[in-house]
């Protein structure tokens, strides 16, 4: 046990068995898919090449194998967790990718998806000024959020009374009225497409906090608006918590899930132009 814990605080050694671990997994995918889906991965220049001579990482990939070779620093989420994220990323990048949250897993998330479309939302500036420092490859952006936890109970019960908070009407910018709805987010968030969003944050532990309910409200409105093809692959972490659980039931739907591994749950959720089952007065 004492030589097992001795390795584990190595700072690489971490690193070592991710890249192990993720250069099987290419190994792999590389006989099913005829070498065409090698974007999403964490191994090096060597490994990459040796399985399609045609490879070339990205910067970020290059930058991620270092931080986590040379960082005591590890991704909130367990092994299984980021598992089902990395499955859907290793088949959709590149692809539209945002996360709720920025944190010691962000260098991580975007070497997932190189050449994609990475960008992350924070509700403290001055975390995301400090994480920028060691890592400004990174696209993150700043959010004002208008709830606090300890609201949550009263918008749940409430938001059906406001027009602009329906399936049929929901939108996100400028929705003033829906205070579920975040109407102040970048530009870019409203003007494109997300494939996949994580929500990882902001944070919800506390009664002042802001609560993850406005970012699960706002990723189903996203996804129900969806006009691409294919499905929004949503992904909620901290399930365990009463807040995410009621909310996620309401707004993302038990019947849209599609995996759930430790404390994160995987939605696959279809646009309402692309699904004619959807209904127009309820999420679920």
């Amino acid at each position: 046990m004492k030589v097992r814990s001795s390795l584990l605080d190595r700072p690489g050694f971490l690193a070592v068995v991710l890249l192990i671990l993720i250069g099987v997994g290419l190994v792999i995918s590389s006989f099913s898919r005829m070498g065409t889906s090698m974007l999403c991965s964490l191994a090096g220049p060597t490994f990459l090449r040796a399985v399609d001579e045609n490879y070339s990482p990205t910067g970020i990939q290059l930058q991620a194998i270092l931080h986590y070779a040379t960082s005591r620093q590890t991704p909130q989420q367990s092994r299984g967790e980021i598992g089902v994220s990395f499955e859907v990323l290793k088949a959709r990048a590149p692809c539209n990718f945002l996360v709720f949250g920025l944190g010691f897993d962000s260098q991580m998330w975007a070497s997932f998806n190189p050449r994609g479309t990475t960008l992350f939302l924070e509700e403290d500036p001055k975390w995301v000024q400090t994480v920028l420092k060691d890592a400004p490859h990174l696209r993150a952006q700043t959010v004002r959020y208008r709830t606090h936890l300890k609201e949550a109970d009263g918008l749940l019960s409430s938001y059906r009374s406001e027009p602009s908070c329906s399936p049929s009407e929901a939108v996100l910018r400028g929705n003033a009225q829906c205070r579920l709805a975040l109407n102040n987010l970048p530009d870019e968030v409203y003007e494109r497409e997300w494939d996949l969003i994580m929500i990882d944050a902001p944070r919800g532990y506390f009664p002042e906090a802001p609560g993850r309910m406005a970012a699960i409200f706002s990723a189903a409105v996203m996804a129900r608006r969806r006009q691409g093809s294919g499905v929004t692959h949503v992904f909620l972490h901290d399930v365990n918590r009463r807040v995410e659980k009621v909310y996620a039931e309401e707004f993302l739907c038990r019947k849209y899930l599609v995996k759930a591994v430790g404390r994160l749950w995987h939605f696959e959720i279809p646009s309402a132009a692309n699904a004619t089952e959807i209904d127009g007065e309820r999420f679920c």
